[in-house]
């Protein structure tokens, strides 16, 4: 099954985290950031990834699936 393109702005919105700290939040704006972003981060939410239907705080999960994004992403763009 491919990632959908909603699957990738949630990857994407995922990798913005900053890993070395969960002390460290990001907001999407719901009146500035693109509509397929605050989707994003709805879903996010309801999957239990992150704290908040607006960004917050990545969750345990949301810590686990960052750090398997981070890899993959580093594994896909090796030369």
């Amino acid at each position: 099954m491919p990632f959908s393109p909603e699957h990738l702005t949630e990857l994407n919105l995922l990798v913005m985290f900053s890993t070395p700290s969960l002390q460290e939040g990001i907001k999407v704006h719901r009146h500035e950031a693109a509509p397929e972003l605050v989707a994003a981060a709805e879903r996010l939410h309801q999957k239990g990834l992150i704290t908040n239907r607006d960004g917050g705080y990545l969750t345990d999960l949301g810590f686990e699936t960052v750090d398997h994004t981070q890899k993959l992403l580093g594994i896909l763009s090796t030369d």
